[in-house]
């Protein structure tokens, strides 16, 4: 027969009521114990975050370094990966030398314990180099308690993607800005898109690789507002010695340019190109109505171009990614180098 802690007129037995009261004040102290513990904690992960700084500031990368866990692991905001306390220390021997002068701020970190020994750490970090506009990229890092001393296990930084003036025409380009990779097995195709300063203007710089040849094209696209006009324009110079322009119009999700060229040996050339946004990591391209002294050329068919991310870098510090390239037919000087 089941017992209960409460006599038949519901007073509770003197044994069960002094059992539960120990019961509770045992929990309650234990729960006392454990936020005290967390706030010490908390206060000495905050100062590891201050000495962090300091000697990345004076750029002292074994200090620095010392930081991590021996199998600690960074993610930096390009998405390059470094495993191990030596070559964190190496790659930040190698930032320092050639970054005179760089420093960071860390701005209000917030900590949450996942258990006692582990805790998350998120914030914001601000890069500063002499003579260049600061960046910032927000970070995630695991901080692990090893032998009584907090340290990094994994950080993970992502940039943050520089917008223009609420006013800037080119506002709603802003999505293009960072590293982009194309997603298909049949060609290379590599684009980096930033702001100058003042983001008045975008500029793309591009490269595509011809498989089986030494064939690469490289190039520059500047975009922006043109006033007189009153729209977006584009103007392209690639290493064949070709250069074009475009004009930009949007039409719901979806990107238009009208685009001319001039060919290294004069004839000429021009396009219709459409951007299309997929989401914020992919855009679509295409190229229909291609022209070549005024006949008409084959279509380029839609390319997908994926925004890279820490998973498009290998595994070894500083590597490159190597796509598995087939034959492709020589590129013709109708598509506007935008990607």
């Amino acid at each position: 027969m089941s017992r209960s802690l409460f006599a038949p007129d519901g007073a509770m037995r003197p044994f069960a009521a002094m059992t539960a009261v120990f019961i509770i004040a045992v929990s309650t102290l234990a729960a006392e114990t454990n936020k005290a513990d967390e706030t010490s904690d908390e206060a000495a992960i905050r100062a590891t975050v201050e000495s962090y700084t300091a000697a990345y500031n004076r750029g002292d990368a074994k200090a620095v370094a010392a930081h991590w866990s021996d199998s600690g692991e960074w993610i930096s905001p390009s998405g390059q990966r470094f495993r191990g306390r030596a070559a964190i220390e190496k790659e930040l021997q190698a930032l320092f030398a050639e970054n005179k002068g760089v420093r960071i701020e860390v701005t209000n970190p917030s900590i949450r314990f996942v258990s006692p020994n582990v805790a998350i750490e998120e914030g914001t970090v601000r890069v500063i180099r002499p003579a260049e506009p600061p960046s910032d990229s927000t970070y995630l890092a695991v901080d692990v308690k090893e032998k009584g001393q907090w340290k990094l296990n994994t950080v993970r930084e992502t940039e943050i993607p520089e917008t223009p003036p609420a006013s800037s025409p080119l506002k709603e380009l802003a999505w293009l800005v960072g590293d982009w990779l194309d997603d298909s097995p049949e060609v290379d195709d590599k684009a980096t898109v930033s702001w100058t300063k003042n983001k008045t203007f975008l500029t793309y710089a591009f490269r595509v690789s011809v498989p089986g040849t030494d064939d690469d094209l490289e190039g520059t696209q500047v975009i922006g507002w043109d006033p007189a006009s009153g729209t977006i324009r584009s103007w392209m110079f690639d290493s064949d010695g070709g250069f074009g322009e475009g004009t930009w119009s949007k039409e719901h999700d979806r990107w238009v340019v009208k685009f001319s060229q001039v060919l290294p040996d004069g004839r000429k050339a021009s396009a219709t190109n459409v951007y299309t946004l997929v989401d914020g990591n992919t855009f679509t391209w295409k190229s229909i109505g291609r022209k070549l002294d005024g006949e008409f050329l084959p279509n380029i068919d839609e390319v997908k171009m994926i925004r890279k991310t820490a998973g498009d870098v290998p595994k070894e510090a500083g590597k490159a990614v190597e796509k598995p390239r087939a034959p492709k037919a020589k590129k013709q000087g109708t598509r506007e180098r935008t990607n």
